[in-house]
């Protein structure tokens, strides 16, 4: 699903991703970007560079420290393109979320909060295990 809502806007499923996990940072640099995403520092060069060229994140100088580039998503340029897009899935996800009793609201947000939790550590044990 990812990947054509994706080619629907132009970016690959890898680089929709990337862009929502940059959106949800909001301000970072480069090497914030490398570790939320996992890429390399030059993965990230190359999709920073791509999203640039689409006008969905901006470079500029950090303001304290002008050897540093900040990168700066667009976040309405983002959702002129991607918006329409995703339309219909939040229509109908807004429709199955409240079809739940607040109760069965809490316990999957207890589920997805947990999971994701568990995700975080099993990744943050690959990284650390040694090959």
């Amino acid at each position: 699903m990812h990947e054509v809502i994706a080619g629907k806007a132009g970016l690959t499923g890898a680089d929709h991703k990337y862009l929502g996990l940059i959106i949800k940072k909001g301000e970072s640099t480069a090497g914030e970007i490398a570790e939320i995403t996992g890429l390399t520092g030059g993965a990230v060069t190359g999709l920073i560079d791509r999203l640039e060229k689409k006008g969905l994140v901006k470079r500029s100088p950090d303001p304290q420290d002008r050897r540093k580039v900040m990168i700066i998503p667009q976040v309405k340029k983002a959702m002129s393109l991607l918006g329409p897009v995703f339309s219909d899935l939040q229509e109908r996800t807004k429709d199955l979320v409240s079809s739940f009793s607040a109760e069965e609201r809490e316990i999957i947000e207890r589920y997805f909060v947990a999971a994701t939790g568990i995700m975080h550590d099993v990744t943050r044990n690959l990284r650390n295990k040694p090959k």
